[in-house]
């Protein structure tokens, strides 16, 4: 009876270090990822997880390993044990991910944007275009272009510029 206690402690400790590991990953990557509308008070909440999510994926990762260690000594079926050392490793997994910054990853800036003359540009009549005028020498670019990018590097009348929205 205090065996199976036990062993049911030490998976609800794993079940619960792996849904806060996961949530703290997945949460800030659903609400801000691209092209879709973030809420005020879901981006608020996203960014503050953010702010705090380094240090509880460490309180859960030193929680799963512990556990598994203990856990380790006190189970003797093997099957049971590479279930455990499983959702430890996705734990660690997750602590680790949640380092990784995927908008570095999937955006990067266009430091070799390619122009043409206003006649020989073809521009739908709803594109909007960010403008940039400088020393005499004028710019645009499409919106749409800068949404892949998020960021154009490039140098108007002599000056550079990184032009973003």
């Amino acid at each position: 009876m205090k065996h199976s206690k036990k062993v049911f402690g030490y998976y609800g400790l794993l079940i619960a270090t792996l849904l806060v590991s996961f949530f703290c990953l997945a949460y800030p990557l659903y609400v801000i990822r691209p092209f879709r509308y973030q809420g005020p008070r879901e981006l608020v909440a996203a960014l503050a997880l953010m702010g705090v999510r380094p240090p509880i994926e460490v309180v859960c990762v030193v929680l799963a390993l512990a556990g598994l260690a203990w856990y380790w000594r006190l189970e003797p079926r093997r099957w049971r044990r590479i279930a455990s050392v499983c959702g430890t490793f996705f734990v660690c997994a997750f602590a680790v991910l949640s380092r990784v910054n995927v908008y570095e990853l999937m955006f990067h800036p266009d430091v070799h944007p390619v122009f043409a003359a206003v006649r020989q540009v073809k521009l739908d009549p709803d594109d909007n275009v960010l403008a940039v005028k400088l020393g005499g020498n004028a710019r645009a670019y499409p919106v749409r272009l800068i949404a892949y990018h998020h960021i154009i590097n490039d140098v108007v009348g002599g000056v550079p510029i990184a032009a973003t929205y």
